[in-house]
């Protein structure tokens, strides 16, 4: 069934978990999370990153906002709809025109007076409409330029204190030694930095950037105050793994229209993946 994030992020934290949001650029990827939350029985989140319909054009904001809902309705478990990181004021009302009811404003480039004025603008008028909003405060950098070992961008507790009282979030994303991509080695979330900033803040907090870090970590956060976890990298890479053997099994296939069995056949790779992930790290 079709649910709010705030409301999927108050079970996580009722429960002392995370829910897990997977990026989705397609109907593929959408149809393989929502089933498996069906068959473990565990609330998750599809979450579009705005760039694959800007840049890569792999969806569209309506339609995908439309099919994520429909499948989301053919179940019993709870699904929340979500937009990943966008940058402007105009982005983000566009996105909830569409039919988003959870966005990402990350104004984290910037110092911390501007990024309260221009996440506060957005938190404003998408309260009005009834909207989530999750806000970020440090940076959470890119894994390639190995911007998790910069304590420069983490977050500071009294910062995050600062931004989500000034900026009115609903949710909190932090930077505490993960970034996004894939990482160049192991690495280290600082638990001790989570914890100041679990302790200065009531919203939930979400940490991006989780392909790679290993679960041990990430059960000890999901513990401290972490109630979304977003995944991406890994979850893309195994899609394209489906992809590869699939036309790797089919090259001597003579069907002019193979083509049309692929999604079902990535699906039946994806889901075992997918269940996994939600079997080991939410415990609703």
């Amino acid at each position: 069934m079709y649910e709010k994030v705030g409301n999927i992020l108050k079970m996580a934290q009722e429960s002392n978990t995370a829910a897990i949001a997977f990026i989705c650029m397609d109907y593929v990827m959408a149809r393989s999370v929502v089933y498996a939350a069906e068959a473990t029985n565990t609330p998750a989140i599809v979450m579009l990153y705005p760039e694959h319909v800007t840049i890569q054009h792999t969806t569209g904001f309506k339609n995908h906002a439309a099919l994520v809902k429909e499948l989301a309705n053919e179940v019993k478990v709870p699904i929340g709809l979500h937009a990943d990181h966008d940058y402007t004021y105009e982005a983000i009302m566009h996105t909830i025109d569409s039919g988003f009811e959870s966005v990402m404003m990350d104004g984290s480039m910037n110092d911390l007076d501007t990024n309260i004025a221009l996440t506060r603008k957005v938190v404003l008028k998408a309260h009005e409409k009834g909207v989530f909003v999750e806000g970020e405060i440090g940076h959470v950098g890119l894994a390639a330029d190995s911007d998790n070992h910069n304590e420069d961008l983490y977050t500071k507790a009294d910062a995050a204190e600062k931004f989500c009282r000034e900026a009115g979030v609903d949710s909190l994303a932090v930077s505490i030694g993960n970034a996004h991509g894939e990482y160049k080695e192991t690495p280290h979330l600082d638990i001790a930095r989570l914890e100041e900033i679990h302790a200065a803040t009531s919203v939930p907090l979400v940490l991006h950037g989780g392909s790679g870090i290993p679960d041990d970590q990430l059960l000890v956060a999901f513990s401290k105050g972490i109630n979304k976890f977003n995944l991406g990298t890994e979850f893309l890479g195994k899609y394209y793994n489906a992809v590869a053997e699939f036309a790797s099994e089919n090259a001597g296939n003579p069907d002019p229209v193979k083509i049309i069995n692929l999604p079902e056949y990535a699906q039946s790779k994806l889901q075992p993946y997918l269940e996994g992930r939600m079997k080991t790290l939410c415990h609703f």
